[in-house]
């Protein structure tokens, strides 16, 4: 049980570190009181929970840098350049911490180490040398004079944790430990919920605490202490014993408090006190057998399907459309749990740009649209590693300098824009800069040189910028530590189409540059549509077909060597599957062509027949066969057959390694 405990702390912990960095980063634009406490809570609430569950040299290190912004937020330290610098690489070494776990001699030896030493001295220097004195000038630079002294309080303070409190982890002799530094205390507990010893479960949190400090803190100073207890009931009462200090004959300091004598406040609930709760964490592996239960489930009411079709019963049809009912209710309910906002990725790339954009002394921006668009987390999980590549190119080889801006009439500052929308069961996320754009010239030029493209061949504009997407091609003159137009792209597409998506490249001369990935909504069940290979099945994804005609053998028969069929007043090229899996040819005087779309241009798939299209189930392929070219996994269908699913771009990429030039058009 205390490991699930340990477990939840350092997941939970890392979340809280992803949201300081976003807090750090947002106080570049100005520091609000709400920003400054929401900062101080994260890093109160990672130093106390360390130590509750085995991690004191992490909260040691996290006190020191607390103490920063316990003085900005009591006015006496302004927030400037140097300090977001200073938290940035504090909050860096956090997460180092958490990566090497518990107390031991790996995190003691980070802990003593030349670089974690260094910080807290900086962090010291920044704060006036103790992290309790005040830095000189520093109240002015807060923007006024140092609040006056609190007045003393006492706190009445009744704490009750919850019975399973204990086995998730909470201390509560640690929270009074953090109350007796705060001031004067009085200690006492609650009896009256203790079961007799011979019930008396281990486990169970059974006592109630009452303490009384008296001290000069103020009432956040106590929220603070228990604002990681929640599971505990809790309740805070005050009563002033001392006025503040004058400042400068001013009655406002005094406003808000009651005066000396007064009858202590009414009790009031903590934030943290009762909250319930509006989601809970499961961990990822639990979510993937349960989603491959649905896959089964799925799978067994198609197979129900075909077995009510064959005995042709009434009644038993009326209760396979009821059951069809709800697997499909629980199969959107069950997607609907793995879809997850896209703004989890985005946010981690404000510090990608700013470090990248300090590094190559460029003044870039980032922009962020459709954070709430929601994806497979699958698709989370991998979509990081590709965007990456794209931000690096749009900073390092997309946007001009600041002068070469200038000299172009554009502004100075640079602009990154990621955006993210879904169009049907696909989501498009982009990439775009308002850079110089790319230099179709240049592409086609090193396309030639590096026997791509030969000099009497001409593409059109998206079938240059594709070439990007070769592997080792860069236009760039010398390649810089971070990236040249080209360097690592071959490896996005690869990711992409791993995710069974595609790219889409766009781009203007002098006005930058678009990039946008194509991707399913979920990963798990798709639509497809069933065709028939000889005695084989395929599913072809139905995201990407855009009709299906017939074929002649008529039409079978090549056009000047080139593989094309013509639909109405376009030339469409198309692939014999039989051909590319080595299967022998049907015979058949008219087959069907599925037209499907890659990349923009359209192509055809021959096929001997359409089944039809419907829920399929994406089931791994083995070790042995995960690697064949074309293949994007297997499905099992109704009547307990095997049909593999087609990995359509990567089909085409081999056709075209295969076949030449005649499908140079196709992609």
């Amino acid at each position: 049980m205390m490991e699930q405990a340990v477990a939840a702390f350092v997941q939970e912990a890392r979340d809280l570190l992803t949201g300081l960095e976003d807090q750090i980063l947002e106080l570049e634009g100005g520091s609000t009181p709400g920003q400054i406490d929401e900062v101080f809570r994260i890093l109160h609430t990672v130093k106390g929970s360390g130590g509750m569950f085995g991690y004191t040299d992490l909260a040691k290190f996290t006190h020191c840098f607390e103490n920063a912004f316990e003085l900005v937020r009591s006015g006496t330290l302004a927030v400037g350049p140097d300090l977001i610098e200073l938290s940035l690489e504090a909050r860096d070494l956090m997460v180092e911490f958490l990566d090497i776990g518990s107390d031991g001699p790996d995190s003691a030896a980070l802990l003593a180490s030349d670089r974690s030493a260094k910080l807290m001295a900086r962090i010291e220097e920044i704060t006036g040398g103790s992290g309790n004195a005040l830095a000189p000038g520093a109240a002015e630079g807060a923007g006024g004079p140092a609040a006056g002294p609190a007045p003393m309080t006492r706190f009445e303070i009744t704490f009750r944790p919850h019975k399973d409190a204990l086995r998730n982890g909470m201390r509560p002799e640690l929270l009074v430990r953090e109350l007796e530094d705060l001031g004067e205390t009085d200690i006492g507990f609650d009896l009256s919920q203790t079961p007799a010893l011979s019930a008396l479960e281990p486990g169970d949190a059974c006592l109630g605490w009452h303490v009384d400090v008296m001290s000069d803190c103020g009432r956040s100073a106590i929220d603070d202490v228990f604002i990681f207890a929640d599971e505990a009931a809790l309740t805070i009462s005050e009563e002033v014993l001392e006025p503040a200090a004058e400042t400068g004959g001013s009655d406002l300091a005094d406003a808000g408090s009651p005066a000396a004598g007064a009858k202590p406040a009414a009790p009031s609930q903590s934030p943290a006190a009762g909250r319930a709760s509006e989601s809970i964490r499961v961990a990822s592996s639990r979510m993937d057998a349960m989603m491959d239960s649905l896959g089964e489930l799925v799978i067994a009411q198609a197979r129900l399907d075909a077995v009510s079709d064959s005995i042709g019963d009434t009644n038993l049809a009326s209760v396979v459309e009821e059951v069809q009912r709800l697997v499909t209710g629980l199969r959107d309910a069950t997607l609907s749990i793995r879809l997850l906002p896209i703004e989890t990725v985005f946010s981690k790339f404000r510090r990608v740009v700013r470090d990248l954009s300090k590094e190559l002394g460029k003044d870039v921006q980032l922009v962020a649209e459709g954070g709430d668009t929601e994806v497979d987390k699958t698709v989370i999980d991998r979509i990081g590693d590709p965007l990456a590549h794209l931000v690096r190119n749009a900073i390092d080889h997309g946007l001009e300098t600041g002068e070469q801006r200038s000299a172009a009439g554009k502004n100075p500052r640079g602009t990154v824009r990621m955006s993210a929308r879904q169009e049907g069961s696909e989501v498009l996320i982009s990439v775009e800069d308002n850079g110089r754009g790319l230099d179709r010239d240049a592409i086609r030029a090193k396309a030639i040189e590096k026997g791509l493209l030969d000099e009497a061949t001409d593409l059109s504009e998206s079938e240059y910028y594709n070439l990007i997407f070769q592997p080792g091609f860069s236009t760039a003159a010398q390649l810089s530590s971070v990236s040249g137009r080209g360097v690592g792209m071959d490896a996005v597409r690869s990711m992409i189409d791993a995710l069974g998506g595609s790219v889409d490249v766009v781009s203007r001369p002098g006005l930058g540059s678009r990039i946008t990935l194509r991707l399913p909504v979920t990963m798990a069940i798709i639509e497809g549509l069933r065709v028939r290979l000889g005695e084989s099945i395929y599913v072809i994804p139905l995201s990407t077909v855009e009709e299906c005609v017939e074929m002649s053998a008529a039409d079978m028969e090549s056009r000047s060597g080139r593989m094309v069929l013509q639909i109405r007043d376009q030339m469409v090229p198309y692939l014999a599957l039989d051909e590319i899996f080595g299967q022998p040819h049907s015979g058949q005087e008219t087959r069907r062509v599925v037209i499907v779309r890659i990349n923009g241009n359209e192509i055809g798939l021959v096929v001997d027949d359409i089944i039809g299209q419907g829920q399929t189930v994406i089931k791994s392929l083995s070790p042995y066969h995960r690697d064949i070219p074309g293949l994007g996994g297997a499905t099992i269908l109704g009547d307990g057959r095997v049909a593999l699913i087609l990995d359509v771009a990567t089909l085409v990429r081999l056709a075209l390694k295969r076949g030449g030039p005649t499908l140079s058009k196709a992609a």
